[in-house]
């Protein structure tokens, strides 16, 4: 791999924000912050265009966030009022945040994968119960007093439920509406159902979202109402980045590199190894929940240090690595409460 955003590489070494930056002639790239969190910022960029500005990924909604975009477009001789589009990579705060916002100030329209605007929560959850979060917790092996931490605030689902519902449909191959750039949609499955990323040949980038980062390896998990298999979507989503090796990648977040195939082919192996480890801690115990399993891997800051939301991750992880096992016929799940894994 070989970074090309040496300037946001810099100030990701340093813990500060990195310039906004144009990549390639009418494209920018503007960091909006994410409050108390390691990723510390989104990507957003600007695509600037003779009907006005394209915006991927507005980022999180804070007021930081929203004098970072202004201060963005107005780097790019734009403003807030002509932002004429918005697209999602996909739906998660730190990119689909600000997106009610942004289309509040300028009248544009919101676009993203139909996939993805299905798990929107207002969709997803429909008269959601409130003790269904903890009782799917407790099913995977949490202890009764953890999935109460672990489980999501009530408040905190109050405020996803208010989520911008899109204006449009982007499907796989589509062309984005624009005259000075010729941006295309790639569905990129696995670290949601809808992930995509966009590419502009002539210029030779793709817009990875969080598809493909430089170091960290994307979260993919399972979650309540997960079905199929999320981790072999994604390596089949990986397996066909290669196709864009020759391009540079734009992330959503880190710094800018080249040599896609090889990250992909990085992050592929990293999986491999987990699914070894999770095999590993299948054969040392007997018929262990997702919970055990999950508490006996490897995580880079070791599992007693992992709280809250991050533990929940990996709790999500790790079902997902078995969730793709057992869709290799490796292994099987139990129909015990808890559920209970077992080599098939």
């Amino acid at each position: 791999m070989i970074v090309t955003g040496t300037a946001q590489q810099r100030a990701w070494q340093e813990r500060v924000l990195p310039p906004v930056e144009p990549v390639r002639p009418d494209v920018w790239s503007v960091p909006v912050p994410i409050p108390d969190s390691p990723l510390r910022y989104t990507s957003s960029y600007l695509f600037i265009d003779d009907g006005g500005v394209l915006v991927v990924d507005p980022g999180w909604d804070t007021d930081a966030g929203r004098a970072a975009l202004v201060s963005g477009l107005a780097a790019a001789g734009a403003g807030i009022a002509d932002v004429t589009g918005i697209v999602l990579t996909h739906i998660h705060p730190d990119h689909h945040g600000m997106s009610g916002w942004v289309r509040e100030q300028s009248g544009a329209w919101i676009g993203m994968h139909p996939a993805e605007a299905a798990t929107l929560p207002r969709r997803a959850w429909p008269g959601r119960d409130p003790g269904a979060d903890v009782r799917w917790l407790v099913r995977h092996g949490v202890p009764e007093p953890d999935a109460g931490e672990l489980a999501m605030p009530p408040e905190r689902i109050d405020e996803l439920m208010d989520m911008a519902e899109p204006d449009r449909a982007i499907e796989d191959g589509d062309l984005l509406p624009l005259t000075r750039h010729e941006l295309r949609a790639v569905w990129t499955p696995g670290h949601t159902p809808g992930h995509l990323c966009l590419h502009e040949p002539a210029a030779g980038i793709l817009l990875t979202g969080d598809h493909l980062l430089p170091r960290i390896s994307p979260n993919i998990g399972v979650h309540a109402r997960t079905d199929g298999d999320p981790l072999g979507a994604y390596l089949a989503s990986l397996n066909q980045t290669a196709k864009f090796a020759a391009d540079e990648a734009l992330p959503a977040h880190e710094y800018r590199f080249r040599a896609l195939d090889a990250r992909a082919a990085d992050l592929i192996r990293h999986h491999d190894e987990r699914n070894a480890e999770i095999l590993a801690a299948l054969d040392g115990r007997e018929a262990p929940t997702a919970w055990q399993v999950a508490a006996a891997l490897t995580w880079s800051r070791g599992w007693d240090s992992l709280r809250g939301l991050l533990r929940r991750m990996a709790l999500a992880e790790t079902l997902a690595h078995l969730y793709h096992l057992a869709a290799e016929g490796i292994v099987r799940a139990s129909a015990a409460d808890p559920v209970r894994w077992h080599r098939a």
